[in-house]
């Protein structure tokens, strides 16, 4: 048995520090896995159960559509370009994480925590985000058309350029968010105390 067929298998969980980049691990059984700094840029994770685990590294471009991603840490990750297209990630912590230009639309996001984290261009157009923490993280440029961000914590967040068209804020905590080129065309802000 080869090492990727021993991790997709589940039977090797401490993978600190590996070289990854490109692997296919998809459908890979690695829930509680340590992946602390390991490269796993470009790496397949399509289908794979990565419950709990531990990801703080660089995931650059890599395909984690489908994944089991509940629980899993991301924290303060390389996550630029990478797809999550059906992926679930409620109860993930996504602090401090950089994920410029990922895909993350269209996914339930409730309860995930982006504290601080690099989210310029990311796609997250109809993504559901209630509950989901937010506070100064970057979103500039980034799509959340349609997104559903009721009751979630954008204190002190950059909007800059994001395009929120027919995205619903209802109730969100927005203090000393920057909005400045934002677009709110048919957004629903009841309950929001927005100042531009």
């Amino acid at each position: 048995m080869t090492n990727i067929e021993a991790i997709c298998k589940g039977k090797i969980k401490m993978l600190a520090g590996y070289h990854l980049a490109g692997a296919d691990l998809s459908g890979s059984d690695l829930a509680d896995a340590d992946l602390s700094q390991a490269n796993l840029s470009g790496a397949n994770l399509a289908g794979a159960n990565l419950q709990r685990a531990i990801l703080r590294a660089n995931l650059r471009g890599a395909d984690l559509s489908g994944a089991d991603l509940r629980g899993a840490d991301f924290r303060n990750a390389d996550l630029r370009g990478a797809y999550f297209g059906n992926a679930q990630l409620s109860e993930a912590s996504f602090g401090g994480a950089f994920l410029a230009g990922a895909a993350i639309g269209n996914v339930d996001l409730s309860g995930v925590d982006f504290r601080g984290a690099d989210l310029r261009a990311v796609n997250f157009a109809r993504a559901v985000l209630h509950h989901a923490d937010l506070s100064h993280a970057n979103l500039s440029g980034a799509d959340l058309s349609g997104a559903d961000l009721e009751e979630a914590i954008l204190n002190g967040a950059v909007f800059r350029g994001a395009n929120l068209t027919g995205a619903n804020l209802l109730c969100a905590a927005i203090e000393q968010t920057v909005w400045d080129g934002a677009l709110l065309d048919r957004a629903c802000l009841q309950g929001t105390p927005l100042s531009l």
